[in-house]
């Protein structure tokens, strides 16, 4: 990590559906990337800029980034400076169920664009961080159960559903089925092209059409997210960086801090702590 940089990722007892991030990122860069949970960063400092649906997006004190499941995009510092934030992870579950509750939104709830300039859930957001460091449990629940219902009201809307599946777009969910199933031991491009019965270039534009880039980036961040299930169950870095395929655990270290933003040793440690009163 840079000099200035710092980064402190958990999940509290008293909110364990939500993962939670503070960090101060001068230089660093996330690369293309995708979480299974929704992301709601709240910036303090300086500028995050992120790729997002095709365009560059930036966010600034007071704002917040808003990203939903399963949607690739990136991270880097908008100024020299970098930016500072505070960043909740929540549950497509968690959101689904305050959705259901708080809003007339009809099929799986998301936020309709990338960046909220919203102080007042940007507040919200730093107090359900010192909530939930603090052990305050009625607090941090409560607190984000508001913010969400917030957002959803004012920045969200169903999640579009899907087009009618294409050739490519089958070929392409094809393709991913044997990565996840191969994830350690994958096969060449050309292949899983010919074992899907079409070319390896077809391959390559149906892929990044139906899931935001190639599959060599997907399977390094399939990979990432396997890894962070294996920490969750207490596997040592180690053994997880080799039962995903990566070569050793320098290799899951790089491309893990690139995703989630700290080191696994450092994820696995805030994942399994339990914080107290200070």
């Amino acid at each position: 990590m840079a000099v200035g940089e710092s980064a402190h990722y958990w999940q509290s007892p008293k909110l364990p559906d939500v993962d939670l991030l503070r960090a101060r990122y001068i230089d660093k860069t996330f690369t293309r990337h995708t979480h299974e949970t929704y992301v709601i960063a709240a910036i303090s400092e300086g500028v995050e800029a992120f790729h997002h649906g095709g365009s560059v997006h930036y966010a600034g004190p007071g704002a917040l980034a808003l990203i939903n499941p399963d949607t690739m995009h990136t991270g880097h510092a908008g100024v020299p400076e970098g930016w500072r934030y505070s960043v909740l992870y929540p549950a497509p579950q968690l959101i689904a169920d305050i959705a259901a509750e708080t809003t007339t939104i009809r099929g799986a709830p998301g936020f309709v664009s990338p960046v909220a300039d919203d102080p007042v859930a940007a507040r919200h957001v730093q107090e359900i961080h010192r909530a939930a460091e603090e052990g305050n449990a009625l607090a941090a629940d409560s607190l984000m159960r508001v913010l969400v219902a917030r957002l959803l009201r004012q920045h969200g809307g169903p999640l579009p559903r899907r087009a009618a599946r294409t050739a490519g777009a089958l070929h392409a969910q094809r393709a991913r089925a044997v990565l996840e199933e191969r994830i350690a031991d994958p096969p060449s491009l050309e292949e899983l092209a010919k074992e899907l019965g079409t070319s390896p270039f077809a391959l390559l534009r149906a892929y990044r059409s139906e899931y935001g880039m190639p599959p060599h980036a997907w399977l390094t961040d399939a990979r990432v997210h396997r890894a962070r299930a294996l920490l969750d169950n207490g596997v040592p870095p180690a053994e997880a960086a080799t039962a995903v395929g990566f070569t050793d655990q320098a290799h899951l270290t790089r491309h893990f801090g690139r995703v989630v933003g700290v080191p696994p040793g450092a994820y696995q440690r805030g994942r399994a702590r339990t914080y107290k009163t200070r």
